[in-house]
């Protein structure tokens, strides 16, 4: 079953934001850029703003702007932003408690399943939208505005 790619499109958002020199970003400009519907855009801006992440400007010149600095905002803050659903889901339906397998495997189980998602989480809020902004525009050979 795939994953949801709503938290690597919204650190895309996020990162063409912390490049944009401060300036408003419209959703159309965004969706160019990840290659996706300014429909989808505004959804992830939308819980984006919710958490505090970004802000909306209006008027000619208009858009979304980065709510913090770059450098404050974690990974983990746009994940926790962006994903609903647990990283590891369980069974839909409960095993067989009458199975020897299907009685034990949830607690079996979950010591390892809260340790991956730990180190996930450690890992995420480790890094910050300034650590990719800095890391595209290596790749990309050009340099950002320092607003962030």
């Amino acid at each position: 079953m795939p994953t949801s790619t709503r938290f690597v499109v919204a650190v895309h958002i996020l990162t063409g934001l912390a490049v944009s020199g401060g300036k408003p970003m419209r959703s159309e400009d965004l969706a160019y850029s990840a290659n996706t519907s300014a429909v989808v855009i505004r959804g992830l801006l939308s819980r984006l703003a919710e958490a505090g992440l970004t802000k909306s400007q209006l008027g000619t010149g208009g858009g979304t702007m980065l709510q913090k600095l770059a450098s404050e905002i974690r990974l983990l803050d746009v994940y926790e932003a962006v994903e609903d659903t647990e990283l590891f889901s369980l069974h839909r339906t409960p095993p067989c408690a009458n199975c020897a397998v299907g009685g034990n495997i949830i607690a079996a189980l979950q010591p390892t399943l809260t340790r991956a998602r730990s180190a996930l989480e450690q890992e995420l809020a480790s890094i910050t939208i300034a650590d990719v902004a800095a890391d595209v525009a290596k790749l990309g050979n050009f340099s950002i505005p320092l607003v962030w």
